[in-house]
């Protein structure tokens, strides 16, 4: 990853030729909105050289770069290659070795950064949230089209310059309601109601196509991915940056979690579960089935130093007709083929997310949907 402050003026981003490998560099503004992609599916495999300008900025692009220009002062970019096993690694940190970032003119001046969190400590955990959006949203005004929704927060004190800790008791009062309220609400719109639901496991194809203004490289701006609905959007943004911060518009990775089995009960340690792809996700890159805990969504360690199966696993024992069935359980297999095709889970409740990296059609119009997930 690489953390951008681009205050100072444009940064040349050069890549090396990955000679076929699928990677990408995913480009996201400090409202997290994707805003460019280079890679594999965007811009091919070959070297390049890129120049990432700041909002505004008007200066001349060299004739050898292609320019990128981040909607924010602040941005990063989120690189994923692809690697075949243990031995694969070293050549993978090569590439990113050669993959660099330098000032278009070097400057001695400071850098604006982040707004401070200088303050932060005598307040609530939820005020501290609202500050904190107080100061971002100050430093990082949103697209033209929010500017009406952000003003209409005035009566909270959360557009001008005073800090929280100065607002009447009645103003942190309600911002107090206010968290508590969202994140019950946030909570539940994970588990399910903004998506597409099929066998247990939420199609979120489309929970990254809040990005209504910038369309860089290796963006799509069509309407199929694409969030119309003001209200629906924001709240898909948020549960997105909850659920899964950093995710990819489907067309570069589809994203499909589930949280239960066959029955609609939590997936949990306590049971054994399998889950057969007849066939495999159809893709140009690759797939992955990774397991995270709940409520944290954090990878689940475990005696096999195993954290997905995907189709770059070694070992993985097919069916007779070519499907795979994976294994999902707290405890080690005691069949050899179940325990080559074992994705270790936590003793408690958990969600496997499945990746599918530059889908097939078939994933993205819904004609390949994963089988669910059934309890021994």
């Amino acid at each position: 990853m690489a953390q951008l402050d681009l205050s100072n003026g444009p940064l040349f981003l050069e890549v090396p030729d990955t000679d076929g490998r699928y990677h990408v560099l995913q480009f996201v503004s400090a409202w997290t909105d994707n805003f460019a992609y280079v890679g594999q599916r965007a811009t091919g495999t070959g070297s390049g050289r890129f120049l990432i300008t700041p909002p505004g900025w008007t200066g001349e692009v060299p004739s050898d770069c292609t320019a990128i220009e981040s909607p924010t002062a602040v941005c990063s970019i989120v690189g994923r290659w692809a690697v075949d096993g243990d031995g694969d690694l070293a050549a993978v940190h090569a590439l990113q070795d050669a993959t660099t970032l330098t000032p278009l003119q070097p400057s001695d001046a400071s850098l604006v950064g982040l707004p401070s969190t200088v303050g932060l400590d005598g307040l609530s955990p939820a005020l501290q949230f609202w500050e904190k959006y107080r100061r971002a949203s100050r430093a990082f005004p949103p697209a033209a089209r929010d500017e009406a929704l952000q003003a209409s927060f005035a009566e909270l004190w959360l557009t001008g310059e005073a800090s929280l800790d100065t607002a009447p008791v009645e103003v942190r009062a309600a911002l107090e309601q206010g968290h508590s309220a969202g994140t019950e609400h946030l909570q539940q719109s994970l588990r399910g109601g903004q998506v597409e639901e099929v066998a247990g496991w939420l199609i979120t194809l489309h929970v990254f196509d809040y990005n209504l203004d910038h369309f860089g490289v290796g963006t799509i701006d069509d309407a199929r991915w694409r969030i119309e609905d003001s209200d629906r959007r924001l709240l898909i943004r948020a549960g997105a940056a909850l659920g899964g911060l950093w995710g990819n518009h489907a067309y570069e990775a589809a994203y499909l979690g589930t949280y239960v089995d066959d029955h609609g009960q939590q997936l949990t340690g306590a049971h054994d579960y399998t889950l057969t792809l007849a066939p495999t996700p159809p893709n140009e890159g690759f797939w992955s089935l990774t397991m995270y805990d709940v409520p944290d969504y954090y990878l689940v360690d475990n005696p096999i130093q195993r954290y997905s199966i995907g189709d770059r696993t070694p070992g993985l024992v097919f069916d007779a007709d070519g499907s795979l069935t994976i294994r999902i359980s707290a405890n080690e297999p005691k069949d050899a083929a179940a325990r080559a095709n074992w994705l270790p889970a936590p003793p408690g409740p958990f969600r496997p997310m499945l990746r599918v990296y530059v889908p097939g059609s078939d994933v993205l119009d819904g004609r390949w949907n994963p089988a669910p997930i059934t309890r021994v």
